[in-house]
């Protein structure tokens, strides 16, 4: 590829952007894993970063493990990281609510147990987890009771998403004053093989159309997770580098940010969607291209052995 972006991070230049950068934040499923394997060399890179002193942080949109869960996950995995080094949508979104809001009341909750445990952590109660299934008439459906200390709607994933779901959203989100927050718009979910299940932002896309307002998403690319790293840290955007898999989240919440992107071929996105951006001349997808690719993270390895 022409230009000064998206060039092949290989041989000495490793070494060089390393050495420019104090923090290094890494996204989690196709990046440092795949599923529940390890991509090969990720967790020593991971290790040997962290022991020439450099930070390192795990920043994803998936809001169904709490940072305890992920860090047990990658224990297992053979990486050496901690839970306050993981900042995931469940976290990022009751830190939202907490510290930006300012949220005193409840939230309707359209996600997971472990979006639940992180608003509790900060003392936020919820109503909504687990099913909700959908009984009587549409004149029954509209004025479905409601809790009146709910002041916020927040949408993350939800294997439970129903129609009930989806109306009772959309009531507490008929008053003007009801925060309304989603996790991330990812649309797709993919697995090993090529498949692909719907992700949140089908689901937040619903709940928006319904209510016909647009929530305040919380994960990349929205600059908020770096704010969230960069505020507990003291992290410089300058002297920063994301690493990711996809080029609409991980890569564009870098460009957003300011910091130096990375994008390994192991995941999502592929060289050919990069190169599509950057010739398109078309200023919001400049951001979503990368300053460096590799094949995969583990081409770090070398100079980080030497």
């Amino acid at each position: 590829m022409s230009g000064s972006k998206c060039t092949r991070l290989s041989g000495a230049l490793v070494k060089q952007v390393l050495d420019s950068v104090d923090s290094v934040l890494f996204d989690c499923d196709g990046v440092i894993w795949r599923g529940d394997q390890a991509v090969p060399g990720a967790s020593q890179v991971v290790n040997l970063l962290k022991e020439k002193g450099k930070k390192v942080f795990f920043v994803t949109n998936n809001s169904t493990k709490t940072r305890k869960m992920y860090a047990d996950k990658m224990a297992m995995l053979g990486f050496n990281a901690n839970e306050e080094e993981v900042f995931g949508t469940a976290y990022c979104s009751a830190a939202y609510l907490k510290t930006v809001c300012g949220l005193e009341g409840k939230v309707y909750l359209i996600g997971s147990n472990a979006m639940r445990e992180e608003l509790e952590a900060v003392g936020i109660q919820q109503t909504g987890v687990g099913p909700d299934h959908i009984t009587g008439k549409q004149h029954d459906w509209a004025t479905v009771p409601l809790d009146p200390e709910v002041k916020a709607v927040v949408v993350g994933f939800d294997e439970h998403f129903s129609y009930m779901k989806l109306n009772r959203a959309l009531q507490y989100l008929t008053q003007p004053d009801c925060l309304f927050v989603g996790t991330n718009g990812d649309t797709r979910l993919p697995l090993e093989g090529g498949k692909a299940v719907p992700g949140t932002g089908c689901l937040l896309r619903a709940v928006e159309t319904a209510a016909q307002r647009q929530a305040q998403t919380v994960g990349k690319p929205n600059h908020f997770m770096f704010d969230c790293v960069a505020s507990k840290y003291g992290v410089d955007p300058d002297r920063c580098l994301m690493v990711g898999d996809r080029l609409d989240t991980d890569i564009l919440l870098g460009s957003n940010c300011g910091l130096k992107t990375l994008l390994t071929l192991t995941g999502v996105s592929t060289l050919a969607d990069a190169e599509a951006h950057q010739k398109s001349g078309c200023a919001e997808r400049q951001g979503m291209v990368p300053d460096y690719y590799v094949e995969s993270i583990a081409d770090l390895l070398p100079a980080l052995q030497g």
